[in-house]
């Protein structure tokens, strides 16, 4: 485990490799769950703001979801999450001419039409984040899903490229530059230390 402040970082995400490979998974992991994409507070005004504008990427069936649920929907387990299409594809979901899922919110964004990438659950993984019950620390775990991400996980080692690398971007996002470079010291550290 690794402490960076109030953050535990798995150890796995410094160590074991990992890089998305749309061309095997087909964005599986925004269909594949319990629930839609979990969602942080400040999300949800996001998804009020810019709905008009992300709607014009989403499927007609996405639409009709969002307009009879709402942009997000509260689940017991985890919380604000993004609606789903029959239990099934993240409402913001669309499938491309080669079926890969994609995100209406992303493809907004790489438009230049919002200024927000998508979901921070969704950027992360396969990481996951959870907090402690008095909110004061946050777990950050290396949660590939079996099947689905066997195919991202050979990639990653074919290119000796560890998650949290691949997960640079996202990582900067959540917490940082500072927490990054911090990560990745002790990340070599602990490789010349083996």
């Amino acid at each position: 485990m690794i402490a960076i402040d109030n953050i535990l970082v798995s150890d796995e995400v410094v160590e074991e490799k990992f890089v998305c490979d749309l061309t095997k998974c087909k964005g599986g992991c925004c269909e594949d769950g319990d629930a839609g994409a979990p969602l942080e507070v400040q999300e949800l005004a996001h998804l009020i703001n810019f709905y008009e504008t992300v709607k014009e990427y989403m499927t007609a069936e996405g639409i009709k979801e969002v307009e009879k649920v709402g942009k997000y929907v509260y689940d017991q387990e985890f919380g604000w999450v993004t609606p789903t299409v029959k239990s099934k594809i993240c409402a913001y979901g669309y499938r491309d001419k080669q079926g890969i899922i994609k995100c209406a919110i992303e493809q907004a964004y790489n438009d230049g039409k919002i200024n927000w990438k998508k979901p921070i659950s969704c950027h992360l993984f396969p990481i996951r984040i959870k907090k402690s019950r008095d909110g004061k620390t946050e777990y950050v775990n290396y949660e590939p899903r079996e099947d689905l991400c066997a195919a991202a996980c050979k990639l990653g080692k074919k290119l000796k490229l560890p998650a949290y690398v691949f997960l640079k971007e996202a990582i900067i996002r959540k917490y940082g530059e500072e927490f990054y470079n911090t990560l990745e010291a002790t990340a070599i550290h602990m490789e010349e230390s083996k």
